[in-house]
């Protein structure tokens, strides 16, 4: 009895049988503050509800001490300021009263009474009430906590001059800018507030807020939720709409935080409300998030404005401030706002609450004790219950008092929020059990000390409806939400239909499920998820390239480099391809390269094989014609064994041209380039000794001369070996120390489609000795010959080796930037070329005059004849 006694006396309440407060005060004038209701109890719990959502107008003349006055019924100056924003000359709402709230203020009353009658929460505790009407307004909010814990709160029905309480608790508000108003000031006094639809993240800071409670979820998860949600629909492109106002500026700024690394862009955020509707219908951004319920006549507004405009291809995303508000769903704005989808609280459906709700009517008691139900009445049934209208309500008719509330009127929608006030009166009361129970020592809480109801962090309990409560260190109740999408009913009204849900954990980030065949999606989009994009996704083949200065979801698509592919749509980047692929034309798939060589099989092989299987094959013939007619004067004079080395050497020519045809390999890249040298030098050789005997034969005039013993058939061999020789042992040490090796150009170079086989000169300095040596050979044999031009014009040997040298060094000079400027293959077929046409030039020259004296003129080919001149 004495802790009772004990707990009473901290309550600021007197023993039970007393029916006077412990420290009267003088009571204020009727209608001084805003209206409330109150009803006595052993322990009063404090209620601040919005009833009315415009408040008086501030006194500024500062003449005198000014009472408060009550919240304003008829909200025209106000609402004029705000549609002047908007440019809504039409829009202006008859009255204020928002039936939203007064439902939260009956479902305190019915748990209040639902707990007293409970025999074992409360057995030996009466609760009561005193809620005040707090006209949405911050002024008005501190206004009525501050009378209602100092017990001069007199602007209540039920109370006399002098008997109201000091509130111990209050539960409210429901906007986050009052309740943070309120929680500061209470805060150093330790007087607990518990608010049931401020959700603002930032009253989760324990140290500035240390005594404020809410069992509404914070922000913070509902703004995971979001993000994750325009994850899961791919809504990279969207706005952001809220209130010019601590919790809009603290809703945008958590959810700006949580799509941070997501590749969600936000394409503005807007909380002018002047610029809302010209940012909206300007912007391509199609999803809409709006994460505030800002003041509920500028909500209104800024949705009349949204319909007036008929903006209606937007994707309206809801906070659980408004997204079951019936208000905002009506059917004239239905056609904009249809398939708004948000997070509401979890549904829970109160026992008993619907029932209790129907029970008002303004006949009897009720209206006495609740100066709210007139209004509430008429403006449900949108009659008067005056016996003179008033201008304002002149085109309502007069009730007649027969009017139901059905209780078909409180769906588990409609009464989402009242859940939340329904709990939080249950947390006070098991916080009062608690104390109840409590005997000082009970080594249950920490120190032995008995709970105080300041401090409800330890409340755990489970409601009537069978959901287990209770506050985390920070004062946050566990974090559920339903995902709730507006359909419109055949009769042309709005539905709230639940098509999914998200829990919220701090360490998985939440979970969120949607069954999308439920839903029904905004923006004229139908049963197809809108797309909100700013640049759609770029196509396989190509990457994003974020456009300078804007955010990371505006971009252009360029088309992968070579050798790079992106083979999913939307690649930020282009992936290489591996060693030896290489990407297709489309740069979507990597393909294997293709192996680039002069084949056989290919045509210009096909030919150059033809031209020089022909080349050799001539040379044979020549070679057996000279052969057969060896002992005719026309062979004898030419140097019979000259011709046949020279014969034999121009058909090595010919056939080392083969050798450059196919894929290379070590030994065809060894062999090519050493045949081909020692071949030419070996040609040459025998052209120059042939050249320098024809001038030293006709140019020795000197009586006694005898030069021709110097340049005998073997000494001619032996300088034909030494100048052969020499190239043998270039070739020989080329290939000791750097030899030609089989190499791919082509790749990751340029022309990475194909790899291109060649054979690599390996030593650069080898390669051009080989080249130079008989270049060497070439321009001395062209020399001699030269001087030799003027021989007897019978004997035309020294005139045909000129013109044969000329064609010679003409075709190696013009190879070398051919070769040079030749891609992939063609540089090889290029090279073969000029060996055909240099060989050829040797046989036709040399070699074809002399086959047609001797095959088609037998005559010419007589010794008298040669000797003739």
């Amino acid at each position: 009895m004495a802790l009772f006694v004990n707990i009473r006396s901290w309550f600021g309440l007197s023993p039970p049988g007393d029916g006077t407060l412990t420290s009267p005060r003088p009571c204020l004038s009727p209608g001084d503050g805003p209206l409330g209701v109150y009803r006595a109890g052993d322990v009063v719990i404090g209620g601040l509800f919005p009833i009315h959502v415009e408040a008086p107008l501030p006194e500024q003349e500062f003449r005198s001490i000014k009472g408060n006055s009550t919240c304003t019924m008829y909200a025209a100056c106000n609402v004029y300021s705000v549609t002047s924003y908007l440019s809504v000359s039409s829009f202006l709402p008859s009255v204020s009263f928002y039936q939203r709230a007064y439902r939260w203020l009956q479902t305190m009353i019915f748990a209040v009474e639902e707990i007293n009658r409970d025999p074992a929460l409360l057995p030996n505790l009466t609760l009561g009430f005193l809620a005040a009407d707090t006209c949405l307004s911050e002024g008005t909010t501190l206004r009525a906590a501050l009378a209602m814990v100092t017990g001069q709160e007199a602007s209540v029905v039920g109370t006399e001059c002098g008997t109201t309480p000091e509130v111990p608790v209050i539960i409210g508000d429901a906007r986050s800018s009052a309740s943070i108003v309120v929680a500061q000031t209470l805060g150093p006094f330790d007087l607990p507030m518990v608010s049931y639809f401020a959700s603002c993240a930032c009253l989760s800071d324990n140290w500035r807020y240390p005594s404020f409670f809410r069992t509404v979820p914070s922000d913070a998860f509902q703004a995971r939720g979001m993000a994750r949600l325009l994850r899961q629909l791919g809504w990279v492109w969207i706005g952001l709409v809220s209130g010019d106002d601590d919790y809009g500026k603290f809703g945008v700024q958590l959810l700006l935080q949580e799509l941070q690394g997501s590749g969600v862009c936000v394409g503005y955020s807007e909380r002018r409300i002047r610029y809302i509707v010209d940012t909206i219908r300007g912007s391509t951004a199609r999803v809409l998030d709006y994460l505030d319920l800002l003041n509920y006549l500028i909500l209104q507004a800024l949705m009349e404005e949204v319909v007036r405009q008929n903006i209606t291809d937007k994707q309206w995303i809801a906070s659980e401030a408004w997204i079951t508000d019936s208000t905002l769903s009506s059917p004239e704005n239905l056609p904009s706002l249809a398939g708004t989808i948000g997070f509401a609280l979890k549904k829970a459906v109160i026992p008993g609450l619907g029932t209790f709700l129907t029970r008002l009517h303004p006949d009897g008691d009720y209206q006495k004790s609740d100066p709210f139900l007139r209004e509430l009445w008429e403006e449900m049934f949108r009659c008067s219950l005056g016996i003179d209208l008033s201008v304002t309500q002149s085109s309502r008719r007069q009730c007649t008092g027969s009017e139901v509330i059905g209780e078909g009127e409180f769906t588990p929608e409609s009464l989402l929020a009242s859940y939340n006030v329904y709990k939080a009166v249950y947390a006070i009361a098991y916080a009062i059990q608690d104390m109840v129970a409590c005997r000082p020592g009970d080594r249950v809480f920490n120190g032995g000390q008995c709970p105080d109801i300041r401090k409800l962090q330890g409340v755990n309990f489970s409601t009537p409806v069978g959901e287990s409560f209770h506050f985390d260190m920070n004062g946050d109740p566990p974090a559920a939400y339903d995902i709730i999408n507006w359909h419109v009913t055949p009769e042309g009204t709005a539905e709230f239909v639940q098509v999914g849900h998200f829990l919220s954990s701090e360490g998985s980030g939440g979970q969120i499920h949607i069954d999308m065949e439920k839903v029904v999606w905004g923006g004229g989009s139908g049963d197809e998820v809108p797309v909100s994009v700013c640049s759609a996704a770029c196509p396989p083949g190509t990457r994003h390239a974020v456009q300078k200065g804007r955010p990371v979801c505006c971009f252009d698509c360029l088309s992968c480099a070579e050798g790079e592919i992106s083979n999913i749509t939307g690649s930020d980047e282009c992936i290489r391809c591996p060693e030896r692929f290489w990407s297709n034309p489309d740069h979507t798939a990597c393909i294997p390269q293709l192996v680039d060589f002069l084949s056989y099989s290919d045509t210009m092989g096909v030919i150059l094989s033809v031209i020089s299987v022909s080349g050799a094959t001539l040379t044979a013939g020549a070679l057996a014609t000279f052969l057969y007619h060896r002992h005719t004067a026309l062979v004898k004079a030419n140097n019979s064994e000259l011709s046949f080395l020279l014969l034999l050497s121009l058909k090595l020519c010919f056939l080392c041209a083969l050798v450059f045809i196919g894929q290379p390999k070590p030994w065809t890249c060894m062999l090519r380039h050493t045949l081909f040298g020692i071949s030419f030098v070996f040609c040459i050789s025998c052209l120059l000794s042939r050249t320098v005997v024809v001038l030293v034969a006709f140019r020795a005039t000197l009586p006694g001369e005898n030069l021709m013993r110097y340049f005998s058939p073997t000494q001619q061999r032996m300088g034909i070996s030494l100048c052969t020789l020499i190239q043998v042992l270039i070739c020989v040490l080329w290939l000791a120390l750097a030899p030609p090796q089989p190499a791919e150009r082509g790749g990751r170079e340029g022309r990475g489609a194909r790899v291109v086989l060649e054979c690599e000169v390996g030593s650069v300095v080898g390669f051009s000795l080989v080249l130079g040596y008989i270049g060497l050979l070439a321009s001395l044999c062209l020399l001699l010959a030269f001087l030799a031009r003027k021989l007897p014009d019978n004997f035309n040997e020294a005139k045909l080796i000129t013109f044969s040298m000329l064609i010679f060094c003409a075709v190696w000079i013009s190879f070398i930037p051919a070769y040079v400027s030749s891609p992939g293959k063609y540089t090889v077929a290029v090279e073969i070329f000029a060996i055909l046409a240099s060989s050829f030039g040797l046989l036709f020259c040399l070699f074809a005059p002399k086959c047609f004296i001797i095959l088609l003129r037998p005559e010419r080919n007589t010794k008298k004849h040669m000797m003739s001149k």
